[in-house]
């Protein structure tokens, strides 16, 4: 075969792709299909990167063209409905595709050497043995080595791969729901919008069930081909906002599917594993993936159902790099491949009421609790003006937690601050702990006596003395989750106090081992961020207890109310979920609050997710905000502040368009992160369409700007 040349994409910020030559190294070595991966030299070092084109020419002198390394032909190559995937998603986040495609794989798929990769593949039985070999170039005798079919993981007498562990009986609403997800023949976006303990999870779960029937009886059927046993005839993919979500929710799957392949994927996995589960969905060997965001762009040849749980969390969008939305993606997926996607929410984020509302989504409700007896929880408010607290802590509250102490059942108290205390100060001269590298200050934590920064990370021991005056009494100011900790151990000395925030979880396998032992009863005060807030069934907690809520009524964010109503009501619902409580009682939510009459704190008391989300949606409409109007970011970053605003004030008169609204360069909220300073300007349009095309051509001109600021634009952002 002779040479060809390869257009092959890169992890580079540079927005185009590079041309190679391509040689054979042996007569019969196939030509790298599209898709491929190879490994390229780029510039002083090598690169794996991704085959997306075969060249006829190129504008390249004969001697400038370099020559691939090495072709990864034991991996087959990435489909075409994923390429496409990563098409889009460069194109509408106005990225590099080679920085969508590469981060999203393994590292130890986009290593140099295959010795990870064999060994990943052999694993999964798909590879006769690792090679270790120092010659990089593959030849086509190594690829043969990989069977299409690998008969010996299923015996020939295992039992039906589809038997199901007990599930059980749905009521009409749930069944309804079901019907719907598993009778789509098209691509069909649904809105499973069920009050918390719902059952959702139990309708993704039939749901899944009955598609991966059909599919199996279909493949029977078929006269094209023998059924592989060692492929999945369908794919669903679940996704969840955070790694801690994924341990309970796997085990529920593995439970109901004990004879399927089940595989996460996220971040928190060890390499190893990581390269072996995304291995094992591109084979088509995983039937089941579940996993966070970057899940959305993994390889997955026979995808089905998508479900993505908790659609309203922040949590999808990506914040650095490609800045994608997981939920965006995956309904542009389900549509790419005509497949159900299923948006599940006790409290779905307005951009998705508003589809449904517009009928673009189909919404099906749960309205009722799944577990007999079980009710939605009683939501009070305490008033801090009549109620004074004592160590942050009312009186009310003491009372209603002693309560349950004395029932045996397990009380949460919410509050979304880590560390002991916000900042220390001394009250002699008004030193504050302030952080020397940002706009913020460090954080007080006291068992580790350490101050530190939760933006850049700096720390510091604790000062003995103030370090502007000498007083020796430094006071901390407000109150974390450590110091409320340490005040429940010292209300209640013979309660099981366990704290639960990404400081006490910060090993490996740390949150899961907290988070049994509370689901095994041994914990009788559960104190926690919104780590515990949702997707946790706790089957003993009946009372739930909110701290300090108030901050977000009176944020410059137009989001915080819409995610603060949610966040109250995902933690409301981990109260009663099993049932009535021993005194008879529902589960119990108590706010401590000085606003008590504020309509936020009146419709999480009602529940009325539906009126709350209207009265938003108005309010948008009119301030012609996000889902009635369509945003990008650009952001920019100096060591001097009017560094990054003049840059921005330069973007902002390269390029003028119809409908496009550039608003004046601001400084960002917290200005100083790190000793770096930095601004934003904020781009709008009322169309979709408009915004994409402006966004290109600004693109093509701010790259062509000289500026000692750093820029990055973001679309759709959701923090401004």
């Amino acid at each position: 075969m002779e040479q060809c040349l390869l257009q092959v994409a890169l992890d580079t910020p540079l927005h185009t792709v590079f041309d190679y030559r391509w040689q054979p190294a042996t007569p019969d070595e196939p030509m790298p299909a599209i898709g491929q991966l190879v490994v390229v030299p780029f510039g002083r070092r090598e690169a794996v990167g991704v085959v997306v084109g075969h060249a006829a020419q190129t504008d390249l002198q004969a001697d400038k063209i370099k020559d691939v390394i090495a072709v990864r032909h034991q991996l087959p190559p990435m489909s075409a409905h994923w390429l496409a995937l990563c098409g889009f998603a460069a194109d509408y986040y106005q990225r590099p595709l080679g920085e969508v495609m590469l981060p999203g794989l393994p590292k130890n798929l986009r290593a140099l050497t295959t010795v990870a990769l064999d060994k990943a593949l052999k694993a999964l039985g798909r590879l006769a043995a690792p090679k270790k070999s120092k010659a990089r170039r593959k030849t086509r005798t190594e690829a043969e080595a990989i069977p299409s079919a690998v008969a010996e993981l299923v015996p020939p007498d295992a039992p039906d791969p589809l038997h199901l562990g007990e599930a059980p009986a749905l009521n009409p609403a749930q069944q309804q729901a079901v019907d719907a997800i598993a009778g789509a023949k098209d691509f069909a976006p649904l809105l499973l919008y069920g009050v918390t303990g719902s059952g959702k999870t139990e309708v993704y779960l039939q749901a899944a069930a009955a598609i991966l029937r059909r599919a199996a009886d279909e493949a029977a059927a078929s006269q094209a081909a023998p059924v592989d046993p060692a492929v999945a005839p369908a794919q669903i993919l679940v996704l969840v906002p955070e790694i801690n979500l994924t341990p309970q929710l796997e085990g529920n799957i593995r439970a109901r599917f004990p004879h399927l392949n089940v595989v996460a994927l996220h971040s928190g996995l060890a390499e190893g594993e990581r390269a072996r589960n995304w291995l094992a969905a591109h084979l088509g060997q995983a039937h089941i993936v579940l996993g966070t965001r970057l899940a959305i762009l993994s390889s997955l040849p026979a995808l089905k159902l998508i479900v993505i749980d908790e659609e309203h969390d922040p949590s999808y969008k990506q914040q650095e790099g490609l800045r994608y939305s997981a939920r965006d993606l995956a309904v542009w997926r389900a549509h790419q491949l005509g497949i159900p996607v299923v948006l599940g929410s006790a409290t779905p984020s307005l951009e998705t009421w508003h589809h449904a509302q517009a009928g673009r989504y189909r919404r099906l409700e749960l309205r009722q609790r799944a577990a007999q007896q079980a009710v939605l929880p009683t939501v009070k408010v305490i008033d801090m003006e009549r109620d004074k607290p004592v160590d942050g802590l009312t009186a009310g509250l003491i009372a209603a937690v002693r309560k349950r102490l004395e029932q045996g059942e397990q009380s949460l108290l919410f509050l979304n601050r880590r560390g002991y205390a916000p900042v220390l100060a001394c009250d002699a001269c008004g030193w504050i702990s302030n952080c020397m590298r940002c706009d913020a200050f460090m954080v007080v934590h006291r068992p580790e006596r350490r101050l530190r920064c939760h933006h850049c990370s700096l720390e510091l021991a604790i000062p003995r003395a103030c370090p502007t005056c000498g007083n020796v009494d430094l006071q901390p100011l407000g109150r974390g989750t450590q110091r409320v900790e340490e005040g429940l151990q010292a209300i209640f000395p013979g309660a099981r106090v366990l704290r639960i925030d990404a400081d006490s979880t910060r090993l490996k396998g740390s949150a899961q081992s907290a988070f049994d032992s509370v689901h095994r009863g041994e914990v009788d005060i559960l104190v926690g961020t919104q780590m515990v807030a949702k997707g946790h069934d706790f089957k003993k907690l009946t009372l739930v207890g909110v701290l300090n809520p108030d901050t977000a009524l009176f944020s410059h964010d137009y989001r915080a109310s819409e995610r603060l109503f949610a966040q109250l009501m995902q933690v409301a619902g981990r109260a009663g979920r099993a049932g009535l409580s021993a005194d008879g009682s529902s589960g119990e939510v108590l706010i401590q609050t000085r606003y008590p009459h504020h309509p936020l704190y009146q419709a999480v008391m009602r529940h009325d997710y539906d009126g709350f989300a209207g009265e938003l949606l108005e309010e948008r409409r009119q301030a012609h905000f996000p889902p009635f109007m369509y945003q990008a970011l650009l952001r920019a970053e100096a060591r001097e502040l009017d560094t990054a605003l003049a840059f921005l004030k330069q973007a902002a008169t390269l390029l003028e368009a119809p409908a496009i609204t550039i608003n004046e360069p601001i400084p960002m909220t917290l200005m100083r992160v790190a000793n770096v300073e930095r601004a934003q300007l904020l781009v709008e349009c009322p169309s979709r369409p408009a915004l994409q095309g402006f966004l290109k051509q600004w693109l093509a001109a701010l790259r062509q700007l000289k500026t000692r600021a750093r820029w990055s634009l973001e679309v759709d952002p959701v923090d401004i």
